[in-house]
């Protein structure tokens, strides 16, 4: 790893002038990856998925010096989230300079715009990351697409608001010092602010004193916004958990078919009256997993994986389906997820905390066995051939390459009663 980030770091400062010709480029923000290759490399070796990635993409970013346009462009936010993403004050840091450089560039990039004030709010600015997100939304054409930021804005402003109050309700320097903490990292805002509620509550000899009570629910909304944005609608449009009981009574006396993501298969259900769409449209209830493909006609049961260190902060699963199974942990990450993601009146019923992850759950599947990196098709398609519910289970594409890893397809395999090449279906049962 030594002798990458060695590479690497001449690479970049290849690019800034320090150790060759320099070309067309975001010279500050090279300079900036340039130093921050430096210290990893006087780190010692480099163990942590997210800022190997981020080392990746610094990678990206020199490569893309040498052409023009949208590419360096492209590299360049690409770079700046995965330092984003990484999570650590240097990497967070380094976002916002990259963004800054990226706004100054573009200076209609919504992309730099959010990147900046994704930066801002997470090194606890959030004034200013206000301002960013705002910016942001003044070049963003796509609603649905906005939602996020106009929640967090809403959530950043609640956040403001709960401060200012409580402040109002403390004497002297003790609310002048809470309507600063808007401003401070999250840990010293929650310690602070927790002190001062302490301190009142003491003086009041109690929660007997309204005012006491007052501040303690403003500090509990406080913390609560603090670690999870607020929800338009916290019940989803009516949206009802659902466990493993429930499940199998969804699929009880059905015929279910799990319908793979290949693109060949995409590619044929665009066709209305073709022969494998009608295939499809004859089951009781179809399955798919992860990205659905926009042709895909019908979805009644969702499954997707979480993925990454900062699964939030991916797309809004907005797309219509009966059922949606969440795959993941850690159960923070996963609650924050469902949170951040789901959308009202996309879904009936969502997986709860004990179909997260299934296949590592010895008291539901009942197995000594592991299956630690298995794909979301299979672990669903494992779900439902537990239950043993279903009046038929079938799969449809997934014969097809790169659908199953090698110990899955001979799991399916074994357990096959029939397979058609013709119409690309596997049956289970």
């Amino acid at each position: 790893m030594g002798q990458t980030f060695t590479g690497l770091l001449k690479a970049v400062r290849a690019r800034t002038g320090q150790g060759g010709a320099a070309r067309p480029a975001p010279t500050a923000a090279l300079r900036l990856c340039g130093d921050y290759l430096a210290g990893l490399a006087a780190g010692g070796p480099l163990s942590d998925a997210p800022r190997t990635r981020l080392v990746a993409a610094i990678g990206g970013l020199t490569t893309a010096c040498g052409t023009e346009g949208d590419d360096l462009f492209d590299a360049l936010l690409r770079t700046g989230q995965r330092a984003l993403e990484a999570g650590g004050e240097a990497e967070t840091r380094l976002a916002l300079d990259i963004a800054v450089e990226a706004a100054e560039l573009r200076p209609r990039s919504k992309g730099a715009w959010r990147l900046r004030g994704s930066a801002l709010d997470a090194l606890g600015r959030r004034d200013e990351a206000v301002q960013a997100y705002e910016r942001h939304l003044t070049l963003q054409q796509d609603q649905r697409a906005a939602a996020g930021i106009v929640r967090r804005i809403a959530t950043l402003k609640d956040l403001r608001s709960c401060l200012d109050e409580a402040a109002g309700l403390l004497p002297g320097e003790d609310g002048t010092r809470l309507r600063t903490l808007h401003n401070a990292p999250a840990g010293q805002a929650r310690t602070e602010f927790a002190e001062a509620v302490r301190r009142r509550t003491a003086e009041a000899g109690g929660m007997t004193d309204p005012e006491a009570r007052r501040l303690a629910a403003l500090y509990a909304a406080h913390r609560r916004l603090l670690d999870r944005d607020r929800l338009a609608d916290p019940l989803l449009g009516g949206a009802e958990p659902l466990g493993v009981t429930a499940l199998r009574r969804l699929v009880a006396g059905r015929s279910v078919c799990l319908v793979a993501g290949a693109p060949r298969i995409a590619d044929e259900e665009r066709v209305p009256d073709s022969g494998l769409r009608r295939l499809i449209d004859s089951y009781d209830l179809v399955v798919r997993c992860d990205s659905v493909p926009s042709a895909a006609p019908r979805t009644d049961l969702h499954a997707l994986t979480l993925r990454g260190g900062t699964p939030w902060t991916g797309p809004a699963w907005d797309r219509r389906a009966g059922t949606r199974l969440v795959f993941g942990d850690s159960l923070p990450h996963w609650r924050r997820s469902l949170r951040a993601r789901l959308v009202a009146g996309a879904q009936d019923h969502i997986g709860d905390a004990s179909l997260r992850h299934p296949l590592d759950d010895p008291a539901l599947l009942g197995e000594d066995g592991r299956w630690p990196r298995a794909g979301t098709a299979f672990t669903v398609l494992r779900l439902l051939d537990f239950l043993d519910a279903a009046d038929r289970l079938d799969l449809i594409g997934f014969g097809l390459p790169g659908q199953l890893q090698p110990r899955e397809r001979a799991w399916v395999a074994a357990r096959a009663t029939h397979q058609d090449e013709t119409e690309m279906r596997t049956a289970l049962r």
